[in-house]
């Protein structure tokens, strides 16, 4: 088997030649001679060939899925690899830490001594004039424009001088022209795919594409003015699928048509039309068809003869990603639309069913858990209204990690970010600092000095909300700041308790309301909501820490717990004590 390294911003991960048949994709020797013969950039790769090396890779794998970096994870595979080969650059300083995962291929008996003969024959050649200053890097140039996307383009391309990019007209077009380019989406894919083909793979790209749109497939068919060439009938076409799904579907497609092209996330084509008359036309059809029916001979009789294991290349594939990637790219990033439309509690939903996908371990959920409240309160409360963008998260994403959370969770990106002020004007975000207490916390350090706050408990009877709630109110100084506070205990408030409590509020919106009162279902989490909106008023609820199960939000450890305290009152205000005959069944 053999394994590579995902990570870098430009690099050559698969070179195919497309010929007479399907595309035939070089093995990874062959990927490695290329790009040391022309200079191009390589991901690292290993090797394991025998299956006590293949399965040291897997328990590698596993144990470094949910902590490993750059470092770790090559270090780890250059012990357990029979055949290591380094990537063009050092990760670290490419990427940083942030690991994001490793692609693994089966391949076939031969692929080592393949492997051994290129290293051997092309070494690494040198670059010239690494010494010399080439300007800022890539990084550099982002950092410095990030705020406006063309812009960070146009000093891509400047950076890397008119002997590379000559012409700008490709990325940002040409004014007179760009309507009219806007116009050719719908109509350009028409005529494609009614043109006769004049050559083997425009056949196929016109089946492929044919296919996709009878299947309803959801993908993107953009289409743009070859600008170099704007007297001709010659457009650029960028095909981009947006949903994973598609992929499985068009994988059973393949199943019933083998000589069906396979299918990528995103790649673009170019389109030359030529107008003929009739007479000419139908001289080119004809030429063109005789032609084609020789190839799909000729495919079809050498694609028999082929390799099984060639033949299955496309299934043999494994992508195995990384926690702390993970972190960034799918529950922060991808879970913005969600957080922004929907809300902080269809925003936990959402990262705890990707969390419980992953298998990830108990101790790490609980982690992110805390840590993704605090991100979610975080940047609503920056934001606001407006939701943050996507392809900006990671410019209020990594200061936010890097101060706030602990580094072995998340990791250090090593991206050039601004460690600027998190909220203007306010410091009550302190970065964490050693363990969380197991007793119930909240995020009252989160919250809004401004306006006031209501601590509540989602809990049930003995999770010591009443023991809590006295301990607060006789702390020195309250919670730490200079708003008044104040107690509601349910037992002694008796019935319409939650109406008693906004009437109260509505006295003093400015105080810290601490509603001691099991708020146990949606129904009275609606009531706090009320209550919050007409008072102006942040809540905040205090969740004992139990870890639960599938079916229940406590853990029998913490039920057993709840109980012994009931069982140990005496002359309870709610008569729920000892004295009660059936109080374990009032609190099951």
């Amino acid at each position: 088997m053999l394994f590579s390294l995902h990570h870098y911003p430009a690099v050559v991960t698969a070179v195919t030649e497309l010929g007479h048949g399907k595309p035939k994709f070089y093995s990874t020797p062959d990927v490695i001679a290329f790009c040391r013969k022309w200079r191009l950039s390589t991901n690292n790769v290993w090797l394991f060939s025998t299956r006590k090396s293949a399965t040291s890779f897997f328990v590698a794998y596993d144990a470094l899925c949910e902590v490993g970096t750059a470092t770790l994870v090559c270090e780890a595979l250059d012990k357990i690899a029979d055949i290591s080969v380094p990537g063009s650059k050092d990760h670290l300083k490419v990427q940083g830490e942030i690991l994001e995962g490793l692609v693994a291929r089966i391949v076939s008996h031969q692929s080592s001594d393949q492997m051994k003969e290129v290293l051997r024959s092309l070494s690494q050649a040198p670059l010239h004039g690494v010494e010399s200053d080439l300007g800022p890097s890539l990084r550099e140039i982002c950092a410095a424009n990030r705020s406006d996307e063309k812009q960070k383009i146009k000093a891509v391309l400047e950076n890397v001088r008119s002997s590379m990019c000559p012409d700008h007209s490709d990325w940002f077009g040409n004014s007179s022209l760009d309507a009219q380019s806007r116009n050719t989406d719908k109509s350009l894919v028409t005529y494609f795919l009614e043109a006769h083909p004049t050559d083997y793979a425009t056949k196929k790209l016109q089946e492929m594409f044919r296919l996709m749109k009878q299947r309803h497939f959801p993908a993107a068919f953009k289409c743009y003015l070859n600008y170099q060439n704007v007297d001709s009938l010659s457009y650029k076409m960028v095909i981009h699928v947006r949903n994973d799904s598609i992929f499985k579907r068009y994988q059973q497609e393949m199943r019933k048509n083998q000589g069906l092209w396979p299918l990528y996330r995103g790649f673009f084509i170019h389109i030359n039309l030529c107008k003929a008359n009739n007479k000419k036309g139908a001289e080119l059809s004809e030429d063109s068809n005789t032609s084609l029916e020789i190839i799909d001979g000729a495919v079809d009789s050498s694609s028999s003869a082929q390799d099984g294991l060639a033949g299955e290349d496309s299934s043999l594939m494994l992508k195995l990603k990384f926690l702390k990637y993970k972190i960034r790219t799918f529950l922060i990033r991808d879970g913005l639309s969600t957080l922004f439309n929907d809300g902080p509690s269809k925003y936990r939903v959402y990262y705890l069913k990707h969390m419980g996908n992953w298998g990830t371990s108990a101790r790490k959920q609980k982690e992110l858990c805390k840590l993704l409240d605090q991100w979610a309160v975080h940047i609503t409360l920056k934001c606001g209204n407006k939701p943050l963008s996507s392809s900006a998260y990671l410019d209020e994403a990594e200061p936010f990690l890097e101060q706030y959370a602990d580094q072995d969770l998340v990791g250090a990106a090593g991206v050039l970010v601004q460690a600027e002020n998190l909220r203007d004007g306010e410091d009550d975000l302190q970065p964490e600092r050693g363990t969380a207490p197991c007793s119930p916390t909240t995020s009252l350090d989160v919250v809004s000095k401004t306006e006031g706050l209501v601590v509540f408990f989602p809990g049930i009877p003995g999770c010591a909300k009443s023991a809590l709630c006295k301990e607060i109110l006789e702390m020195p100084g309250g919670l730490g700041d200079n708003r008044p506070l104040h107690c509601l205990t349910g037992e002694l408030i008796g019935g319409r308790y939650w109406h008693k409590v906004a009437d109260k509020r509505k006295e003093e919106p400015f105080r810290i309301t601490l509603a001691d009162k099991n708020a146990r279902n949606e129904k009275v989490w609606r009531q706090i909501e009320d209550i919050c909106r007409t008072t102006k008023a942040a809540a905040a609820p205090v969740i004992p820490d139990s870890e639960g199960t599938d079916t229940n939000p406590f853990s029998l450890e913490a039920l057993a717990v709840f109980m012994f305290r009931v069982l140990q009152r005496v002359n309870h205000d709610g008569h729920l004590d000892v004295a009660l005959w059936n109080a374990g069944y009032v609190l099951m």
